[in-house]
């Protein structure tokens, strides 16, 4: 088997593992901020050990730099919160569909910290996108739970969008497992009180679960990414990246009997296809 086709079954292993992750939402019956929690400390360690075997620097060269690591540290904590905080709230489904609006506050969010100008296109997939939205949630109200939880997964897409930006800015001279050493460890810090502060219950099960997400659903899944960035083009990547919300559907449906009306999936299907043209065209 050549090395692409192997880079390539990495990349999507890796994107199958991240849609998977959002079951965990559901299986999890503890507040999302422990949640995120468990995954950020066992994927940490994980990524140490990792990183350990390839015995790759984990020390950072500049000051400034451990700066940069502290703020998408919390800025990926918040990401993760209020991700698994949406999936509680309105399911899997809805959770995805609204994390994949991301591209949308990339649009507008990267003229504020790049010298990057907003082009008609992009106007266009911004629109497009809001259309998917209109359709995806039933009603502006947030008494009803599928608007609740799109409206949480719009703040988790809007804080993965700056985490992505973020990243370019301030952590681009590191390897993307040393880079989610740090933001893991960071998020982590800042979720201690939530071990205190929030009401759940401890079992062994709850760690098993924890444990699995942070060592084969982040650590090894986000290896396997970069792994096989290597070998498959950006582009290529970005449009596989895609079908995570369609994976996460899929098993929600296998596992957890979650069916998505057609108004969903319709919304969800131009959301998807705006976020690819998007991952197309900047990789293009």
């Amino acid at each position: 088997m050549s090395n692409y086709n192997i880079g390539l079954i990495q990349v999507h292993i890796a994107v199958l593992l991240f849609g998977a992750a959002g079951l965990f939402g559901e299986w999890l019956e503890m507040p999302s901020s422990v949640i995120v929690f468990g995954r950020v400390f066992f994927g940490a360690l994980a990524l140490l050990a990792i990183l350990g075997v390839r015995r790759e620097r984990v020390l950072l060269r500049q000051a400034s730099h451990y700066r940069g690591m502290m703020v998408t540290g919390v800025v990926l904590a918040v990401h993760w919160v209020t991700f698994f905080q949406s999936i509680q709230v309105g399911g899997v489904a809805i959770g995805l569909i609204s994390y994949a609006t991301f591209p949308m506050f990339v649009i507008f969010l990267d003229p504020l910290f790049t010298r990057n100008r907003i082009q008609r296109r992009d106007v266009v997939v911004a629109v497009v996108t809001i259309v998917g939205a209109v359709l995806v949630v039933p009603a502006f109200d947030l008494a009803n739970d599928v608007t609740r939880g799109f409206a949480w997964g719009l703040v988790s897409s809007a804080t993965f969008a700056l985490l992505s930006i973020l990243n370019k800015i301030s952590v681009a001279d590191y390897s993307g497992l040393v880079v989610a050493l740090y933001q893991d460890a960071v998020a982590m810090v800042v979720l201690i009180p939530a071990l205190f502060l929030a009401e759940y219950t401890l079992t062994v099960q709850n760690v098993a679960l924890l444990v699995l997400l942070g060592v084969v659903f982040t650590a090894i899944a986000h290896s396997l990414f970069i792994q096989g960035l290597r070998e498959v083009r950006a582009q290529t990547a970005s449009i596989i990246a895609s079908l995570e919300s369609v994976y996460g559907i899929v098993f929600a449906f296998v596992f957890l009997g979650e069916r998505p009306v057609l108004r969903t999936l319709l919304g969800g299907a131009i959301i998807l296809a705006a976020a690819a043209y998007s991952s197309i065209r900047k990789n293009a």
